[in-house]
């Protein structure tokens, strides 16, 4: 079975917001198995503003997360367990390789499929693909874990306010 999400479904699973949601929409999915989505990137987002000013480019480390965030979403909509307390990390990252830039009026073509998924450790090969071109890919490991908590507040210290 295949299908698509929009952005708005996308939010339902993924805790990510902007700047940080980078993934636009799911154009397939085939659970326990492959995914293909998209990322419209656009000359105004805030990051080109410091990479680079006069020369602006999708830093590398970014495609590994529009890759992450793909591959989570497989991992969810393939069976993956998520609570109130649990999230989804990214527990390895492999194989890295980037062969072209990604810049404003791009569409990042983000593809996931399921290489091994065993005791709650997934494992995915992820590309990013610009039209034709591949521009990165990535073997990227995730599990569910504990969300992390703030530590508490020293108990000699006045509680923080409540906005």
């Amino acid at each position: 079975m295949s299908c698509r999400l929009d952005v708005n479904q996308i939010r339902r699973y993924l805790p990510h917001r902007y700047p940080f949601l980078l993934v636009d929409a799911v154009d397939d999915v085939i659970p326990g198995e492959t995914i293909r989505a998209h990322k419209c990137v656009t000359a105004n987002e805030e990051l080109f503003s410091g990479h680079f000013p006069d020369n602006p480019v999708m830093p590398g480390v970014l495609q590994i997360e529009a890759m992450a965030q793909t591959a989570a979403l497989l991992a969810l909509l393939s069976g993956a367990k998520l609570d109130q307390d649990s999230s989804i990390y990214i527990t390895g990252c492999d194989a890295a390789k980037f062969r072209r830039p990604v810049v404003p009026g791009d569409v990042m073509d983000i593809r996931a499929k399921v290489l091994k998924h065993k005791l709650g450790v997934w494992k995915f090969q992820c590309e990013v693909y610009v039209g034709e071109v591949m521009a990165s890919r990535a073997e990227l490991t995730a599990t569910t874990a504990p969300k992390v908590k703030a530590p508490p507040i020293p108990e000699h210290l006045p509680p923080p306010p409540t906005w």
